[in-house]
């Protein structure tokens, strides 16, 4: 069967960046999710003409905002039922360089079984809160695999395999908020996907929304934590033993 790439896009009253990133993705002449995670009615207005502009594009609703997890799970739901092989997923705060589409896919080509993130390099649009609070969750996740192997969990800049995921979606649930991008990847390498990583630039940019809250966030994260250390536990004697194959 031939490989099926797309994109899915998680949006969230996300209105002022994301034309410039549909016109950008629609150079690539991939197909396009663009799911909306219940946005106000400006944002479902922009939206629609996206969605009536672009041939490429399917727009996917959720009438209820369920978290940037809840919209990806759905976008990859509708990309496994369209028969797609892989997913690559793009936040939709323009945070993302782009140009690094074309390295992802062919490092994804390579290692077709892979998930394939982006790494971030940041420049100063980024907050000091944010980039040394991502140095506890690499800790945890550290702690969580017994292994160096995952360099960033944050990045919401991917190509998921689909196979691997939808095996993955079927044994257990995923986070449906901020928690998602940390899980998905540590569940997924506990399942024995082969994890890759490319170097990519990051920036906020300052018409940005961002809909990380400081406190509501970190502490659901904190409690994936938890979780996951406790099923690092009871998987403890195979990752142990995968350090030595």
């Amino acid at each position: 069967m031939p490989s099926q790439y797309g994109f899915v896009i998680p949006n969230y009253n996300h209105d002022l960046v994301i034309l410039d990133t549909i016109i950008a993705l629609a150079n690539f002449k991939l197909p396009i999710i663009l799911v909306d995670d219940g946005s106000n009615e400006k944002t479902q207005r922009i939206l629609e003409q996206i969605d009536a502009q672009f041939a490429l594009v399917t727009l996917v609703r959720r009438t209820e905002n369920g978290g940037k997890g809840a919209a990806v799970q759905t976008g990859l739901a509708h990309a496994y039922e369209a028969g797609w092989s892989h997913a690559i997923q793009v936040d939709a705060d323009g945070q993302h360089d782009l140009n690094d589409v074309e390295q992802l896919i062919v490092r994804s080509k390579f290692q077709p079984n892979a998930l394939v993130s982006g790494q971030p390099i940041y420049d100063e649009s980024i907050s000091k809160g944010r980039y040394y609070g991502r140095f506890i969750t690499h800790f945890w996740v550290y702690i969580e695999t017994l292994s160096f192997a995952l360099k960033d969990t944050m990045c919401g800049f991917r190509i998921y395999p689909l196979a691997a995921y939808s095996q993955l979606i079927s044994s257990t649930k995923l986070g449906y908020k901020m928690d998602f991008d940390i899980e998905v990847m540590v569940k997924l390498f506990w399942q024995g996907t082969p994890v890759e990583f490319i170097k990519t630039k990051v920036h906020y940019p300052e018409n940005g929304v961002s809909h990380f809250n400081v406190w509501d966030d970190n502490v659901l994260i904190s409690k994936m934590h938890t979780r996951l250390v406790c099923g690092m536990l009871w998987r403890l004697p195979r990752l142990i033993a995968n350090k030595f194959k």
